[in-house]
């Protein structure tokens, strides 16, 4: 068994570390800026493929619309959008990345979706369309209270 198998980890999850890495030495070089933050997430997305780029596209339009105070950063080599004090309330995750079904839209344990005992926390999404847009509005409208 090779060290890579053995570690347990797959390519795509090393990635993912390397890639949040590198995000905790911006954030510590650049702090809270948005502009520095946006062009790195808008970078990020210019790398996705098909159907993941255009939702991340999608979805960094309605986050900007619906909570413009809020920080465009990337999340383990995702797109991912931050409170002012810089920890992260949502985030996108291409099926690519993992080589899922489907992409996902996540949100922090920061995000007030509570509702009683048990709530969702991240949502499969396959296409953004007016409906899911809507949905997606409502979504962060109520993770930021």
């Amino acid at each position: 068994m090779n060290k890579s198998q053995n570690s347990g980890f797959s390519a795509a999850e090393k990635e993912a570390m390397k890639a949040r890495a590198r995000e905790l030495k911006l954030q510590e070089k650049f702090g809270n800026d948005k502009a520095k933050g946006e062009k790195d997430v808008l970078a990020t997305i210019d790398k996705l493929n098909g159907s993941d780029r255009q939702m991340a596209e999608q979805l960094h339009k309605i986050v900007s619309e619906t909570a413009p105070d809020l920080l465009p950063k990337t999340m383990y080599g995702m797109p991912g959008y931050a409170n002012r004090e810089g920890k992260n309330i949502l985030f996108f995750q291409a099926a690519q990345k993992f080589g899922t079904r489907h992409a996902s839209l996540g949100f922090s344990d920061l995000a007030k979706l509570d509702d009683g005992n048990m709530w969702p926390s991240s949502f499969g999404i396959i296409k953004i369309g007016p409906a899911e847009e809507k949905k997606i509005k409502a979504l962060i409208k109520k993770a930021l209270g």
